[in-house]
């Protein structure tokens, strides 16, 4: 049997380290992976494929840089030909980047099966490139492989149930590569010699904050007042940095190049808060046991907000600084456990391997 995953994106490269450590359990399996180059320095792309071991690209098909459309694109063109030429049985693709959207419709128009990896999940705002990407990719897609039973009752109450395809809870494969890579981490870094510990920890590239002058300076104000009683650790995206910089306002943050996955790990691990709009940190930080401030109006991850794990303060300063104070200051019970505790690259992989045998 010959897959072809699919990744682009820094939190990609974490869900195909766990299944591929999976897939390679099996003799009768020939993962090939395509990397779209959407994240394309070391720092947001190379350093995880040393770190976590994954194997290297088949193809490196080196798009990036460029608007939504032409991405997609470009995406779509050079895919084509690569599955044209590998003639696969299966393509796995993840989340909702551009790169997901583009490994789907490119096999859903070659007739190839398609699985999706964590599916299901709904920010009910049609304003943001990664919900429609994840919605489209859900609705050609054979398997929906959901991380919780949130995202199957979404697939429920869209009629999913009456579309020719198979929805199965699966657990996260983040919380697998979370489990296994932590105990490869050592318990002093040299990211810990330049942050020290108890310090926020800060990651800012959502394009709904980042592109709104208002909303990004709004963001750094109450960065810059955390700032003065807290050391605030803030890993910046070379974009996030640009349009800090375009914008022509100071930010008093520890601000550090992007980490690969072993930092991010020792980050959370020493850190007192989150403060991110990434979807991805929401769930770390659960993983670690940290509590987080979430700089958006809405989350796929409704079981962190409503167990009081997460909160949601949207851009504006005083907000953001309100929760902030408040999650510091929370007693938060983890043992309750939201993500499959560490075995779903073992379902999915068990389900597809059974469904094709």
């Amino acid at each position: 049997m010959k897959i072809i995953t699919v990744i682009g994106a820094r939190p990609q490269f974490i869900k195909a380290a766990a299944l591929s450590r999976e897939f390679a359990l099996h003799s009768n399996i020939q993962e090939l992976i395509v990397h779209t180059g959407q994240h394309f320095d070391e720092n947001m792309s190379g350093v995880f494929f040393k770190e976590m071991e994954i194997p290297l690209p088949a193809y490196n098909l080196n798009i990036h840089s460029l608007h939504h459309g032409a991405m997609t694109g470009e995406m779509l063109i050079k895919l084509e030909d690569v599955y044209l030429k590998e003639k696969p049985d299966l393509v796995v693709v993840f989340g909702d980047t551009n790169s997901t959207l583009a490994g789907s419709l490119t096999a859903v128009k070659l007739k190839i099966p398609i699985a999706h990896v964590e599916a299901g999940l709904r920010s009910f705002s049609k304003y943001m490139p990664e919900e429609i990407n994840r919605v489209l990719t859900d609705r050609i897609s054979d398997y929906l492989f959901c991380p919780t039973l949130h995202a199957i009752r979404n697939l429920d109450n869209e009629g999913f149930r009456n579309f020719p395809c198979t929805i199965m809870h699966s657990g996260d494969v983040m919380q697998d590569a979370m489990n296994y890579y932590s105990e490869k981490v050592p318990e002093h870094t040299e990211i810990l010699e330049k942050t020290g510990r108890d310090f926020i920890l800060c990651t800012l590239h959502r394009a709904s904050n980042t592109d709104d002058d208002q909303h990004l300076k709004q963001i750094i104000e109450a960065i810059n007042v955390l700032s003065k009683s807290h050391t605030v650790v803030f890993p910046v995206h070379p974009r996030t940095r640009n349009k800090i910089l375009a914008l022509g306002v100071s930010c008093n943050a520890m601000m550090i190049d992007p980490v690969g996955y072993f930092d991010m790990i020792q980050l959370l691990r020493n850190c007192k808060l989150v403060l991110t709009d990434s979807g991805g940190l929401q769930k770390e930080a659960y993983f670690n046991k940290k509590p987080c401030v979430t700089l958006r109006e809405e989350t796929e991850w409704t079981e962190l907000t409503e167990g009081g794990f997460n909160q949601l303060s949207g851009y504006n300063t005083e907000r953001i600084l309100k929760l902030s104070d408040e999650m510091m200051g929370k007693q938060l019970d983890f043992s309750n456990e939201l993500y499959g505790g560490g075995f779903a690259s073992k379902t999915i992989v068990d389900k597809i391997v059974s469904d094709f045998q």
